[in-house]
């Protein structure tokens, strides 16, 4: 029975297909943040539409902690595989803390040091500068960073019965 990728695959036209296998780790990679960042989309405005009026950094933060948690439990299952465990684990919180704080500068840098917020804008252009600067560059920018710090740290070592199997290879006898 062919796996949920597989299945996927068979869908997109016979041209794109041998790029995306190419390329399917960042292709996993960006079908799992695509996904977190709806995620992370709702919880911050149901955040600041609430609790968090007044405080959207605050609301983005959590926000984008929450779905980092998800990210994880994905990536490490979907998109990397990667053998590891704790030290994996811990390396993977260090680089999601600091991305968390890479997804907030655009954000803090708009509301406190544009001045982009009411009652210096209107509420509407105040709305669209936190959803362009936090939800749209800093989300693109701490991706970007993701991504480079989860391959160069993180998830360094691929098992070998994955690679293998993905190559068509037997598993390498160490």
């Amino acid at each position: 029975m062919p796996s949920p990728t597989q299945r996927a695959l068979t869908a997109i036209p016979e041209q794109f297909r041998p790029f995306l296998v190419k390329h399917r780790k960042l292709v996993k990679f960006l079908v799992v943040g695509g996904t977190c960042f709806l995620i992370t989309m709702v919880i911050n405005f149901a955040l600041k539409m609430t609790v968090f009026e007044s405080k959207p950094v605050i609301a983005l933060t959590i926000a984008t902690a929450l779905a980092t948690v998800v990210s994880y439990v994905w990536n490490r299952q979907w998109s990397f595989r990667a053998a590891g465990k704790q030290r994996e684990a811990v390396l993977f919180m260090v680089v999601s803390a600091l991305a968390v704080g890479v997804n907030d500068l655009p954000l803090a840098a708009s509301r406190y040091v544009f001045d982009l917020r009411y009652p210096d804008v209107s509420k509407f252009t105040q709305e669209v500068a936190d959803f362009v600067s936090g939800m749209l560059i800093g989300t693109l920018v701490a991706m970007v960073f993701r991504y480079w710090a989860m391959n160069r740290f993180v998830f360094t070592r691929l098992s070998d019965r994955v690679t293998n199997q993905e190559q068509g290879r037997e598993p390498e006898r160490v």
